[in-house]
């Protein structure tokens, strides 16, 4: 029974064939004859990289040391545990993680003596079933085309028996994430207390669609984008198994474009080594990707961040007319701009051994030449205008519009410059000093800094000519009022304007002022002020008298009575002094309903506290009685 089996083995395409230098094991003698005749043995099938360099055990697996290191502890500790969920994007090696797994708890050793072990001898029985996908014990299952509940509960069934003749059954599930939402709680309870003899592996490239109450019942692993220094080596590796020159950029190109997938990467190897037929070059995987000439990149970005845009167009025209992709060669620019802000950052970093020559010497140069602020304006140009070019009828004309743009922001100075600048023309207008630069290189016109002085306060405006031959434009002047020297006044100020009447009556009826000084106001609201009083008042003063205002609310004194309360104080006191004089006496005697109203002198008859005129009588003019009794 095992000659049969070892016979059809061999009939049979493998999914994990050996590396060339495990492939010249000893033949079967039942093989024999078929090789001896060359004629009449079919040809064997090809078998793509991806498939026919297959790691086998966890020493060939590249850039998952750390799940290796985790697993090999469990093994040897005895702290194996029951699910296992692996994570990552497409081709970073989940399923075959899997089953390299599966072989590691099956594998009996050659001798058919051993147990559970980090290094699968890959000879027993378990192991080559296994990695010929025919192990009776191990089942896999893709979710993405078995979702439904009816297909985990078939796998359920499956559960309760014990494995035929493995140390343990494996499930393996595939795309995990598919799965609908009753399959998944189908599966909860038997994922949380599995038999002993059952291990289950998930593996998913969207672990966030995984329900937290699946993930909590397994033992997590995150297999991340393996780094293209490692994907250069093994690509190398690779290579030279398979006879075929290949130069070191070359394999760089292809690590890059790989970004991180193992699988994707072989896959291009693959596909490099067919199209120069053994002999791979620079060159060669530029034009099978899509991608620009690699110095060209650099011109073309030169000439757009000096501002020779004539220069730029027509690089640009011209590697549109080879072939070029306008959205490839703006992301190689926006990759570019990546790489010189590195370096701007980090000299260092042109150093390292993965770099090439051009990227190294042309980077340093660049990035001496410009500044932070052009770097990052360019990366959001660039990845702005990418979006761009991707959906533009045109990708054309819409590449030549972003480098139209980038060439002339590259010249404009960075806006904190453009704010200093503005800030110190101000400060040398304000103090009399000619604003710098205002008369331009040549003497023409300029930014140019007027002073307009108007009451106690100053307005800085600033013109531009647009027009050199024409006639300077009049600045419109801005008067400001006096600085209030009172808290009176500054009602009064405010009572001016229309639109501050509003505020005007809050500050005569509703504010007890603590303190006052020229641009310091502090006082204690009554009740029914304004809750914004304070904000609004700073906004009005700010604008009447050009100065900056500080309004501050008191929470312990109690201030001094308002505006309001002062004048209905001073009128009744005029009442009872008005009520004291001797003819308004006689008057008030003769009428006795009669009472005193109001009290007012004649304009520019004002006298002082005190003061009699010479009838004796400060009152003589005007005063105003009501009452039923007639004079």
């Amino acid at each position: 029974m095992s000659d049969q089996i070892e016979t059809a083995s061999q009939d049979m395409p493998e999914s994990d064939a050996p590396a060339p230098e495990q492939a010249a094991a000893p033949q079967s003698s039942s093989a024999a004859p078929a090789a001896a005749d060359s004629n009449t043995a079919p040809k064997s099938e090809y078998q793509v990289l991806a498939r026919k360099y297959r790691p086998k055990t966890f020493e060939e697996l590249i850039g998952h040391g750390p799940m290796v290191k985790t697993l090999s502890n469990a093994l040897e500790s005895g702290r194996l545990a029951h699910a296992f969920v692996l994570t990552g994007v497409r081709g970073i090696g989940k399923t075959t993680t899997a089953r390299i797994i599966a072989r590691a708890l099956n594998c009996i050793g050659a001798d058919g003596k051993g147990g559970a072990t980090i290094e699968p001898c890959g000879v027993c029985e378990h192991c080559r079933a296994i990695a010929e996908d025919r192990h009776v014990d191990v089942l896999e299952m893709d979710a993405a085309s078995r979702t439904g509940v009816d297909d985990i509960r078939e796998l359920i069934e499956g559960v309760r028996y014990r494995p035929t003749s493995a140390r343990y059954k494996i499930y393996i599930i595939d795309e995990v994430h598919m799965l609908s939402k009753s399959a998944f709680n189908a599966l909860l309870k038997t994922l949380e207390e599995p038999p002993e003899h059952v291990k289950f592996i998930f593996a998913t490239t969207e672990i966030r669609k995984i329900p937290i109450t699946v993930l909590s019942r397994c033992q997590r692993f995150d297999l991340r984008r393996v780094q293209t220094e490692e994907l250069a080596a093994h690509y190398t590796r690779i290579a030279g198994l398979e006879n075929a020159e290949i130069e070191e950029e070359a394999v760089t190109l292809i690590a890059r474009a790989a970004d991180g997938s193992v699988r994707d990467g072989m896959s291009l190897l693959d596909q490099a080594i067919s199209h120069g037929a053994g002999k791979v070059t620079t060159q060669q995987v530029r034009d099978m990707l899509g991608l620009s000439d690699r110095s060209r990149i650099f011109d073309l970005f030169d000439f757009t961040m000096k501002g020779e845009i004539n220069e730029a167009l027509e690089l640009l025209s011209a590697q549109y007319a080879l072939g070029g992709d306008p959205a490839v060669m703006l992301q190689d620019m926006l990759d570019l701009t990546h790489w010189l802000t590195r370096v701007k950052l980090s000299p260092d970093a042109a150093n390292d051994p993965g770099v090439s020559q051009i990227e190294r010497e042309r980077g340093k140069e660049i990035a001496a030449k410009l500044a932070m602020p052009q770097l990052t304006r360019a990366w959001q140009m660039l990845l702005k205008g990418l979006e761009e070019t991707r959906i533009a009828p045109s990708p054309i004309q819409a590449a030549e519009m972003i480098l139209i743009r980038l060439a002339y922001a590259a010249e404009m100075p960075p806006p904190g410059d453009l704010i200093k600048k503005l800030r110190q023309d101000m400060a040398n207008a304000a103090s009399g000093a000619e604003p710098q630069g205002g008369g331009g290189g040549n003497g023409g016109p300029g930014p140019r800094m007027q002073v307009v002085n108007g009451g106690g306060g100053a307005a800085a405006v600033a013109q531009r000519r647009p027009d050199p031959l024409g006639e300077p434009e009049q600045v419109e002047q801005v008067a400001y009022a006096k600085m209030p020297e009172s808290f009176a006044e500054v009602a009064e100020l405010l009572g001016k304007e229309r639109e501050t009447t509003g505020i005007a009556m809050q500050v005569k009826n509703y504010m007890h002022l603590v303190k006052y000084e020229p641009g310091r106001i502090e006082f204690r609201p009554a009740r029914g002020a304004r809750s914004d009083l304070s904000t609004q008042l700073i906004k009005a003063l700010n604008n009447l008298t050009g100065h900056r205002w500080l309004v501050s609310v008191s929470e312990r004194e109690e201030g001094a009575p308002t505006l309001k309360e002062q004048e209905l104080e001073a009128l009744e006191q005029r009442k009872a002094d008005a009520s004291q004089d001797p003819v308004v006496k006689a008057i008030l005697d003769g009428l006795p309903n009669a009472k005193i109203v109001a009290v007012h002198l004649p304009p520019g008859q004002e006298l002082s506290e005190g003061e009699e005129d010479e009838s004796g009588s400060v009152y003589d003019d005007a005063f105003y009685l009501e009452g039923d009794d007639e004079l």
